[in-house]
């Protein structure tokens, strides 16, 4: 079975700290993202005001199951969601077909 990738692409809400955007983002990872089942890794990219989140998890399984919040969100994620245009949210997950 092959890792999987979370590529989520977005903008931040207008005034956003960036600072303050790259804290909630370790808070988010620290104390949720890292303890899902099969997490690997979270980058976090940026390209002007465009930026891009790869997540990587150890199967597909793994990473559309840590999609699901089970109807409650930790206070870290949604301090971290609190930053992100949702009109501009685009979220896809890939499979990792070869590594070089």
């Amino acid at each position: 079975m092959s890792n999987a990738v979370w590529f989520i692409s977005y903008k931040l809400v207008e005034g956003a700290s960036v600072s303050d955007f790259l804290q909630a983002s370790k808070a988010a990872n620290d104390e949720v993202l890292s303890k899902q089942k099969g997490y690997i890794s979270w980058t976090v990219l940026a390209q002007g005001d465009t930026w891009v989140d790869l997540c990587t998890w150890e199967t597909m399984e793994d990473a559309i199951n840590a999609e699901s919040e089970n109807g409650e969100v930790h206070p870290a994620a949604a301090k971290f969601y609190a930053f992100i245009d949702y009109s501009t949210l685009n979220h896809q997950v890939y499979s990792v077909e070869t590594k070089h």
